[in-house]
């Protein structure tokens, strides 16, 4: 497995030089001049010239792509043109507030989804198997912001059970908590309708094996035929819909974070582009893809325990 690992640690490589590259000449298509956004717009042409040599952006574009790879090979991602801090503490102190929301997201989406996909498999053709399956194509269909929005008006103005922007006091974990729920439910409701659709297709597909009818004719109890030998199976491919949904979750969040003015790395991306602060918005992309990478590498690991027949050389 450690082979495994390193090799796929390896084969990262190629895929970030592409995204970096990617990343570093689609910045400069946009319309904009960083040092113009940084020193208003009364700043002199004479200022603006200053700046864009102090920060190297009168040099050839490909002398500044060059100087920018060597500096990442070196783990150094510069300094954001904003705060003036390097990128990377930037992203680390956003960060947390981003992995917050998307796990809470992630285990309402795997809780909810599998636990709907499981009893409409279970029931096919029951007001249960109807009931879960129009409130999965609901849940896909609603748009994120929207359904942050009628949360908002109905929990927190209305009803004034939650809080509606912030993200509590950082000394208490249940106001952190409090604040957290109705984003966390916005951003995993819609994951949990995809969930549910994955895991009530491939039980189905589970139920019906041979093997699932030799357990039956055996007399094992169904719950043992359903949870053991059924779900088990049937969660390999909902295991790589959810990893692959929480590193969306990571990148993703940045119209909930604005509807519920929580600070995060979506929060953090949309701002540097806005101000053209190339370094911030080149590390922002840099982070997501290998957050995503490493998470698809996990779901990997996750098969071999899942599946024992499932081995990588």
């Amino acid at each position: 497995m450690l082979k495994y690992i390193i090799k796929r640690l390896f084969a990262l490589i190629p895929t970030v030089l592409g995204i970096v590259t990617l990343v570093f000449f689609l910045l400069r298509l946009i319309p904009g001049d960083p040092a113009a956004a940084m020193l208003g717009e009364f700043a002199t042409e004479e200022a603006i010239i200053a700046l864009r040599e102090e920060l190297g952006l009168n040099k050839p574009l490909h002398i500044q792509y060059l100087t920018y790879l060597s500096k990442v090979f070196q783990g150094d991602f510069g300094k954001s043109y904003s705060t003036r801090l390097p990128v990377m503490t930037n992203i680390f102190t956003y960060f947390p507030y981003t992995l917050h929301l998307a796990i809470s997201a992630i285990l309402i989406a795997t809780i909810v989804g599998i636990t709907l996909g499981t009893i409409s498999a279970t029931r096919r053709n029951s007001v249960a198997d109807y009931a879960s399956t129009f409130l999965s194509l609901l849940g896909i269909s609603t748009p994120r912001f929207w359904m942050a929005i009628i949360l908002i008006l109905t929990l927190c103005l209305n009803l004034g059970l939650f809080p509606v922007i912030g993200v509590g006091n950082p000394k208490d974990p249940l106001s952190i908590i409090h604040h957290l729920i109705l984003p966390a439910v916005t951003l995993g409701l819609s994951s949990a309708a995809i969930t549910m659709r994955m895991t009530r297709t491939c039980l189905i597909e589970a139920l019906d094996q041979d093997y699932i009818q030799t357990a039956k004719s055996k007399g094992v109890p169904r719950r043992v035929v359903i949870y053991k030998h059924g779900l088990k199976n049937a969660l390999i491919p909902v295991v790589t819909l959810i990893g692959l949904n929480f590193g969306s979750l990571i990148g993703g969040s940045v119209l909930v974070e604005s509807v519920f003015g929580r600070p995060g790395l979506g929060t953090l991306l949309i701002n540097s582009i806005f101000n053209r602060d190339y370094p911030q918005v080149q590390a922002c992309i840099f982070f997501f893809a290998v957050t995503f990478m490493i998470t698809n590498l996990i779901v990997d690991l996750v098969y071999m325990y899942l599946d024992p027949r499932i081995r990588y050389d």
